[in-house]
């Protein structure tokens, strides 16, 4: 990690080297930065940044932190400390080497400066906004990006296949007062195609219309229970303003917490982007041992647009879901334990 990359206290205290700034092409300038924690001193001052834009500040410590310096952690996106010291609070992601976890965070998440940024702004405001407002920004911010270079750059990169349809997307079945829901592509991991998510939609307005159901359990078929966004359906609106309205319409997530205390969600494999956004909305989500966990929109230039940066931030803090985000890292049950992102671990 470069010198220039690492704010120490004197550092940090010039807004100019903070502040963000943009090429004349529109490219944030070394949009991430990192604040070595280690240099602060016991009479070093602790600035917090204004309430401006800023690149993208992410703490690094090797050392036990002070107790003086959490107004400064709630401040930075997030703060990579040693694995055993991030139970210190949800602004700390511990991991084996927070430095090479820095390096490795600067290269991913500045292949997408626009997303990186647009992201650390969203999560300030979706913590703070109520779950209808807060997905209204995270569509608002998606459908931007998805007008934007780094979108358009990572679909040229990646061309369209053919979508499969699939006959029963999402299949019900009935037992008492339990209605059983299940994602039905197992061949594409339960890719959340539009026939998905219309299916979810459909079953989810069942059980608002009929009383006598009292519990929804959602689950997938096959291996995974979600693998995220159908990726050959990703651009295929005619327009970023009606994929914004089409978003908020038919938001499954915005669906489940509507009925949040009746659904219980039962995941496995591999939980990607939507298939761990909009399941966190639940009242309970259980996860098999061997799930993973993960939020790798930012590769493609985008958010999360599932309603994750409400969902997620409401269950992990809007630290952690920064780390998710722009390291694309993924976590296992036992950390999405820890961390709250899911309740419990199930039994097949």
């Amino acid at each position: 990690m470069p010198a220039e990359d690492r704010l120490g206290p004197r550092e940090l205290a010039d807004e100019g080297i903070t502040r963000l700034e943009l090429a004349p092409d529109g490219d944030p300038v070394a949009p991430v930065v990192f604040v070595d924690l280690d240099r602060w001193g016991p009479h070093d001052p602790v600035p917090v940044p204004a309430d401006e834009p800023h690149r993208v500040l992410i703490g690094v410590a090797e050392a036990p932190l002070p107790d003086r310096l959490s107004p400064l952690l709630h401040t930075l996106a997030f703060t990579l400390v040693p694995a055993g010291q991030g139970a210190g609070g949800p602004e700390r992601v511990g991991v084996a080497d927070p430095w090479a976890t820095a390096g490795s965070v600067a290269e991913y998440a500045g292949a997408a400066p626009r997303a990186a940024v647009t992201l650390v702004g969203l999560l300030r405001l979706t913590e703070r906004l109520p779950v209808a407002e807060g997905l209204t920004a995270e569509s608002l911010a998606y459908s931007t990006l998805l007008a934007g270079p780094e979108f358009s750059a990572w679909r040229a990169r990646s061309p369209r296949r053919p979508v499969p349809s699939h006959p029963d997307p999402v299949l019900l079945s009935r037992e008492g007062s339990l209605l059983r829901v299940a994602l039905n592509r197992p061949q594409r991991h339960n890719a959340f195609s539009r026939e998905v998510r219309d299916g979810l939609l459909e079953a989810l307005d069942l059980a608002r219309l009929d009383p006598t159901i009292t519990e929804v359990e959602l689950s997938g078929n096959g291996p995974s229970f979600c693998s995220g966004g159908d990726l050959d359906e990703f651009g295929t609106t005619p327009d970023a303003a009606t994929a914004h309205l089409i978003r908020v319409r038919q938001s499954a997530g915005h669906a489940v917490h509507r009925a949040a205390g009746r659904i219980r969600v039962r995941v496995h494999g591999v939980c990607i982007g939507a298939g761990i956004e909009v399941p966190a909305f639940a009242g309970r989500v259980e996860a098999i041992p061997g799930a993973s966990f993960q939020l790798p929109e930012l590769r493609m230039g985008l958010v999360p647009g599932a309603g994750g940066t409400v969902s997620v931030t409401r269950r992990i803090g809007r630290w952690r879901t920064a780390y998710l985000v722009l390291s694309g890292a993924s976590i296992d049950v036992r950390t999405a334990l820890e961390w709250g992102l899911v309740d419990a671990c199930a039994a097949r």
